[in-house]
Formats: structure tokens, C-alpha cells, sequence
């Protein structure tokens, strides 16, 4: 293994040079991979040399491009049986965002300042949330490449793009936030199945995914508890629910138990059991839920915006309902939960996401009575 300067005369007589690492791989066979700076082959070299003897070397000349890394790793994924939605959205970073930036590199030739360069792309063109997600699509790829042996590093491994917690909008009661009040009306505005569907979707705090893949036997109307096993991607399919502590059980209030008991005698029969399904017992489509029975039930409840519209557009704002009910319970009577609670009854996956969006909910109380207090007991 060397690295030696080549020089030569061009047609028209210039004055040409350039480095050149000559090397066997760990199969024997000759390599040469030519550098304009001798600062760049003597770095080829010694990374060369490591990989060599550990028998995971890869010559550029066999390597495979990105645009056929990302293929590989789409195949396993499906193979891994994944939601159809979660693969729609991996194939939909690759072809949109990564081949066209990174397709035709081959994987011998990506460094750590070509992912860097990719990363500053993403946020130039791209939302932040989506800038993210592609990254560890890429990400993804690269590690799936590593396993498959085509790399001996995964060069994007300490490339990263941050929460910008700053910029992040917390939920705001009666802007993002339905108040006690509107859910009392939007819940005296509906009857059957939309009734049933919004007084769960309140007082359970579930993601439309979960409510629309609610089977009857994971609810016990005996016991008032619900439990979350499965839920309903955007395709209809169901699957496992979104994380490990998305599978959860939530306690029932008297109110919403009673709904589903009256609810349960006209529900529509399927094979899938479903506790709201649509007419022929299959799984209702989002748009149906939104379109025929959340944003009616607004309108008729004057629920609206200033022009009339339904005041809040998505599901999830009834998500974000459940969560300040919980914390705030004291004021309708009840007692506030701590956010431990809050975090397990939304299957949230840590703390930390629960306190980002709703920490700022929790009764903060009098700090400075509280303080004065304190000392007079110590000091007494």
C-alpha cells in the first residue's frame, strides 16, 4: 500500500499532477484511486489501511450509489412488514429529496461533509419537521448499507437536525384548545354515532388512528376502562398502535360509558368488530369523521371562526382537549392529574414530549406565598 505523486505533460503542454494510493484489499485485489492533494490521499490511505485489516473495505469501484443503498433498505423495510403509510412516507423522502440531491453518489465517496452539506440543503428548501425526517431516512439508509456490508462507516451517524423548541407553538386554550364550554355544546349539537365518536375522542384522549381501529373487545363498559391495542392507518389497515407506550388503558367516566352502552345497540356489525365503523362495519375514513360529523357538530354548536368555518380543523385538537382537562380538572371540579399520568394516558413515549406541549398548563400556584411561607416554618 502506497501513496505516490503522478506527473504528466498535457496535448497542449501543460504541467499536470496528481496522488495516487495503489493498495490490495482484503481479497487481494489491486486497487488505485487517484487525488488532486496529497493531504487528501494520505487520508484515503489511512482510512484504507484500518479497513483493510479489518476485512470490511469497500473500493469505490464496486461500490453501489445511494439512489440502489435506498432501494435495499425500502425492501427491507417492507419486508419488516411496516405500516403501508410508514413506507409510502420513506419512499416519498427517497424519491422527492434524497436521490435527487444524493442519488448518483456512490457510497464509497460520501463523507461526513457531504451529509452536512445535504443537512443545510434540507433546511434551506424544507419545514424543519420534514428536514428532520429525511435526514433519518438517510440515516436509515446508510445503517441499512453497514449491515448489508457496502460501507465500513455510517458517515451521517453524528449529522443531526434539532427540535427548534423555541419556534415550537404551544397549545393555546380556545386557539388551538377547545374550552370546556364548546365541548359541552358541540357534544348537546350531535346524536348516534358522531356523539359517541366525539364524547370518547374528549374524555379518552385518543389519536384518530386509535379511534378509528377501537375494536368492542377492548372495551369493558363493567369495568369503565379502555384499552388501546391496535389502531387504523390512513389506508384503512389496522396495526400495531404507533410506539410501545401508545398500547395503554384508559378509565371511563360514567358519561362516556353510558354513550357507548346506548351507542353499542345500533353500532353497525363487521368482522373487525369496530366501535366506529362506517355503514358496512369497515373502517371510516378520516375525511367521512371530519366532513360529516366533527366539523357539522362545530357548525351546528357555533363552534366557528370569524367566517363561519369550523373553529378547529383536525381531530387532534380534541387530543390536545383530554390533555388540559386532565391537568385542569380543579376547574370543573375535579382534581388535576400529574404529568406522569397525563404522559401514560396519552401513550405518549417519554415525559419530556408530555411537559414540551403541555407544561405550561399545569397550575403553577403561589410561588412567592409558598416561599414566605417556608422560611417562617423553618426559621420558626
Amino acid at each position: 500500500m502506497s501513496v505516490r505523486k503522478r506527473q504528466w505533460t498535457t496535448r497542449r503542454g501543460q504541467q499536470r499532477e496528481a496522488w495516487v494510493v495503489h493498495y490490495y484489499d482484503q481479497d487481494g485485489q489491486p486497487h488505485i484511486q487517484t487525488f488532486n492533494r496529497k493531504k487528501d490521499a494520505d487520508e484515503y490511505h489511512a482510512t484504507v489501511a484500518v479497513d483493510v485489516r479489518k476485512g470490511v473495505h469497500t473500493a469505490p469501484s464496486r461500490s453501489i450509489t445511494v439512489a440502489t443503498a435506498a432501494e435495499h433498505w425500502l425492501a427491507y423495510v417492507e419486508l419488516e412488514q411496516r405500516e403501508r403509510s410508514t413506507v409510502t412516507h420513506y419512499r416519498a423522502h427517497v424519491t422527492h429529496h434524497i436521490v435527487p440531491r444524493l442519488g448518483s453518489m456512490k457510497l464509497a465517496h460520501l463523507t461526513t461533509p457531504h451529509i452536512n452539506g445535504f443537512r443545510d440543503d434540507l433546511l434551506r428548501t424544507l419545514s424543519r419537521p420534514l428536514a428532520r425526517k429525511v435526514l433519518t431516512s438517510l440515516k436509515s439508509i446508510l445503517k441499512d448499507a453497514r449491515r448489508r456490508g457496502n460501507i465500513a462507516h455510517n458517515v451521517a451517524e453524528g449529522v443531526k437536525i434539532t427540535i427548534d423548541k423555541r419556534g415550537m407553538k404551544r397549545a393555546e386554550i380556545g386557539v388551538d384548545v377547545p374550552t370546556s364550554d364548546e365541548i359541552r355544546r358541540i357534544i348537546a349539537a350531535t346524536e348516534g354515532r358522531w356523539r359517541a365518536f366525539l364524547v370518547v375522542a374528549a374524555f379518552t384522549g385518543l389519536r384518530a388512528s386509535e379511534l378509528r381501529g377501537l375494536r368492542w373487545k377492548d372495551v369493558d363498559l363493567k369495568r369503565r376502562e379502555l384499552h388501546v391495542r391496535q389502531r387504523a392507518d390512513e389506508f384503512g389497515v389496522i396495526g400495531r398502535p404507533k410506539t410501545q407506550k401508545s398500547e395503554r388503558t384508559i378509565p371511563l367516566g360514567p358519561f362516556a360509558a353510558n354513550t357507548l352502552k346506548q351507542w353499542r345497540l345500533a353500532c353497525p356489525k363487521g368482522k373487525l368488530d369496530l366501535v366506529f365503523p362506517d355503514d358496512d362495519g369497515h373502517v371510516e375514513t378520516h375525511s367521512k369523521i371530519l366532513g360529516r360529523g366533527y366539523w357539522p357538530a362545530q357548525i351546528a354548536a357555533d363552534v366557528v371562526s370569524g367566517n363561519g368555518n369550523p373553529k378547529y380543523s383536525g381531530l387532534h385538537a380534541l387530543r390536545h382537549f383530554f390533555a388540559s382537562w386532565c391537568i385542569n380538572r380543579r376547574q370543573d371540579g375535579g382534581l388535576e392529574l400529574p404529568i406522569k399520568l397525563v404522559q401514560e394516558r396519552l401513550g405518549h413515549s417519554t415525559i419530556v414530549m408530555t411537559s414540551d406541549v403541555y407544561g405550561h398548563l399545569f397550575p403553577r400556584g403561589d410561588d412567592g406565598g409558598e416561599l414566605a411561607a417556608a422560611e417562617r416554618a423553618l426559621l420558626s
